[in-house]
């Protein structure tokens, strides 16, 4: 192969029980639901967090499916804000972890169990992510 076969990726899929709850949960959590069609064993929900540049599928998940983390960091340009919504709405998080020029980051599990993380844009004291 040349390497001009695979030019990006479209979109990162999150394994959900139910796409009903999993839309409300993504929904409250500022998503924009792109695209809702049906298919032949559910929907095809795309989603996107802030400006749209990455889109995320909820598929149903296979019978088995083990969750924990996907390795999805989303950003935050104020993780101390977002962390505190979060807890106030109940969603499972940890605390905020904090290292020198490291920027700030929490984990969160969606109610299925699948685990991300919320990282700052910037580390304090840097102008750079």
């Amino acid at each position: 192969m040349d390497g001009k076969h695979i030019t990006g990726v479209r979109t990162v899929s999150i394994p959900v029980d139910s796409q009903d709850d999993a839309l409300r949960f993504y929904t409250n959590l500022g998503f924009t639901v792109l695209r809702d069609a049906p298919t032949p064993t559910g929907r095809w929900i795309e989603l996107a967090p802030g400006m749209g540049n990455v889109i995320l599928t909820l598929e149903p998940a296979a019978p088995g499916t083990s969750r924990g983390a996907i390795g999805i960091r989303f950003t935050s340009d104020d993780v101390d804000a977002t962390h505190a919504a979060m807890v106030a709405e109940g969603i499972d998080v940890d605390d905020v972890l904090r290292w020198p020029n490291v920027p700030p980051m929490f984990a969160f599990r969606d109610p299925d169990g699948n685990a991300f993380s919320i990282t700052g844009t910037t580390a304090p004291g840097s102008s750079t992510p």
